[in-house]
């Protein structure tokens, strides 16, 4: 969860920096990748939580 935070700040500090500064289109660019990665990461772990995947609790006895 801390890494998919991560990846997303990232992604928006890239891109405000990528839009704003002159002639650094491609931290724009590469902002865009990280966060649809980032995003995509998000819905792997969602349809896999759906699904009962994941970690597996053992029964104590």
């Amino acid at each position: 969860m801390a890494l998919l935070l991560l990846m997303i700040i990232v992604a928006v500090v890239l891109g405000i920096i990528g839009a704003v500064a002159e002639g650094l289109g491609y931290l724009l660019a590469i902002g865009i990748v990280i966060f649809v990665a980032a995003v995509a990461v998000a819905v792997a772990r969602r349809s896999g939580a759906a699904r009962g995947g994941g970690k597996r609790r053992r029964r104590v006895r």
